[in-house]
C-alpha cells in the first residue's frame, strides 16, 4: 500500500530539492492531494487558530447544530441520508474583499487571528502554485496570472466542525465531491480523523498530522493542465466520538477569469481535452451539481465554450 504523500517544504532549500519536487509532481499526477509540513506558518499561530475556532463553535454554533439535528430527527434515522451533511459551517471571504469584520458572533481576537492566518495561507498558496509551474514547465507566475481575472483571485475559508454523529454509517460528514476551484489548503484536526480521498477506486484516509496543511487540487487546475493533474473525489466520514475541526481555504480564480488549458502544455500533447470558460459560469453550474461526477460539468462547459480571447498569459 502506497503511503500518503507528505512533503517537507524545508527540503526545497537543500540538496534534496529535486527529490522533493519529484514528490510534489508525483502527488499532483497520482493523488491530487499531498500534505505539507515545515511550510513556514508558525505553530503558535496554528495553535491559536485551532483554539479560537473550537471555542467559537462551542460558544456560538454547537447549540444551533443540536437544534437543527433535533428539528430534522437525524438521531433516529434508519436509512441513509443523501441530501444533507453532518457539519456545522460558516464562510470567511479574504479576496478580493474581506468580510471578516462583518461576520456575526466572532470575537475581535478571532477576527484578527483569522486575518493573519489568511495572509499566511495566501502566500503559501502562491508559493505552491509556482512549484507546480516549475514541475509543469510553465513560466513562474503562470498559474497565479491564469487565476487573476480583473480583480485578482478569489480566496476564502470554509470553517467547519463535524460533531460526534450517532449514525455515521447513515449520514456523511460531507458527501463525496471534487472541489470546483484552484488550489485548496486545509488545516484539519490532528486528533479526530474523517477526511478520505478516492484513489484507484478505494477510499484512503488523509492522515491527521499536527501542524500540517493538506493540499488538494481543484477542477480548474485539471482544466489548465489539460488533465495532467486531476481533481480528486473526497469526502468526510462522520465519527461517533470527537468533534473534528476543518478549515479549508480555497485559492480560486477571479470570477471573470477565463480558464483554459495552458498552450505550452498543449504543444507537448497536441490534443485539447478540456473546455475554455469563464470561472463564474463554471461555479453557477457547479452549485447545483457539486455532489455529482465532474466529467458532465466539463462536457456542459464545452457546449457553451466561450469565445473570450485566450492569448498567452503574460507573466512578467
Amino acid at each position: 500500500m502506497e503511503s500518503f504523500p507528505v512533503v517537507n517544504m524545508e527540503l526545497l532549500n537543500t540538496e534534496q530539492r529535486a527529490a522533493t519536487m519529484e514528490k510534489i509532481k508525483d502527488a499532483c499526477e497520482n493523488w491530487g492531494f499531498f500534505e505539507v509540513v515545515n511550510h513556514g506558518i508558525c505553530h503558535e499561530l496554528l495553535d491559536t487558530v485551532e483554539k479560537l475556532t473550537k471555542g467559537h463553535y462551542k460558544k456560538c454554533m454547537e447549540q444551533r447544530f443540536k437544534e437543527m439535528v433535533a428539528s430534522k430527527g437525524l438521531e433516529a434515522v434508519e436509512t441513509e441520508i443523501k441530501d444533507l451533511d453532518w457539519e456545522s459551517t460558516f464562510f470567511l471571504k479574504h479576496l478580493p474583499v474581506s468580510n471578516i469584520s462583518e461576520v456575526p458572533d466572532l470575537e475581535d481576537e478571532y477576527r484578527k487571528i483569522m486575518k493573519e492566518f489568511a495572509e499566511k495561507l495566501e502566500k503559501l498558496a502562491e508559493q505552491l502554485l509556482d512549484l507546480l509551474c516549475e514541475n509543469l514547465g510553465l513560466e513562474q507566475g503562470y498559474l497565479k496570472k491564469a487565476f487573476y481575472g480583473s480583480n485578482g483571485p478569489t480566496f476564502g475559508t470554509k470553517v467547519s466542525n463535524y460533531p460526534p454523529c450517532p449514525k455515521p454509517d447513515l449520514i456523511k460528514g460531507l458527501r463525496a465531491h471534487t472541489d470546483a476551484g484552484g488550489i485548496i489548503l486545509l488545516f484539519q484536526d490532528d486528533k479526530v480523523s474523517g477526511l478520505q480521498l478516492l484513489k484507484d477506486d478505494k477510499w484512503i484516509d488523509v492522515p491527521p498530522m499536527r501542524h500540517s496543511i493538506v493540499i488538494n487540487l481543484g477542477d480548474q487546475l485539471e482544466v489548465i493542465t489539460n488533465g495532467k493533474y486531476k481533481s480528486v473525489e473526497h469526502r468526510v466520514i462522520a465519527q461517533p466520538d470527537g468533534n473534528r475541526m476543518s478549515l479549508a481555504s480555497f485559492y480560486n480564480p477571479g470570477s471573470d477569469a477565463v480558464i483554459y488549458p495552458a498552450p505550452e502544455l498543449l504543444e507537448k500533447e497536441n490534443k485539447v481535452i478540456y473546455p475554455k470558460f469563464v470561472f463564474e459560469d463554471y461555479m453557477k453550474l457547479y452549485a447545483g451539481l457539486k455532489f455529482q461526477a465532474k466529467e458532465p460539468r466539463f462536457e456542459a462547459m464545452k457546449a457553451v465554450e466561450t469565445t473570450v480571447n485566450s492569448a498567452p498569459i503574460a507573466t512578467v
